[in-house]
């Protein structure tokens, strides 16, 4: 299993949901194998999506995780406007350092 952030910004002047969280965990079916997913507010304009992926390598874990959210980006109307502008594993001291807000 691997944890990969995924990185989305929205459009200026766009409002998220106070249900994004259930939104995003709602769309997410069996053929993602995507064991659970977190969502992290950044700033008004940045959000983060943790995916726990099984895959057997990280390269799949990763390029499973851009394809989700891509399908998201589709079909969750509060993120139609989003876009995706990174997907990866974090590294361990990244994690745990600040990280800026807007």
């Amino acid at each position: 299993m691997y944890l990969v952030h995924a990185h989305l910004e929205l459009p200026p002047g766009a409002r998220l949901p106070v249900d994004i969280k259930a939104l995003v965990r709602s769309a997410i079916v069996p053929g993602d194998r995507v064991e659970h997913v977190a969502v992290h507010l950044r700033s008004p304009h940045r959000l983060t999506l943790g995916f726990y992926l099984l895959a057997a390598v990280l390269e799949e874990a990763e390029e499973r995780a851009v394809r989700v959210c891509e399908r998201l980006l589709r079909d969750v109307p509060p993120l139609g406007g989003a876009r995706l502008t990174g997907a990866g594993v974090p590294l361990l001291p990244l994690a745990f350092a600040p990280q800026p807000v807007d």
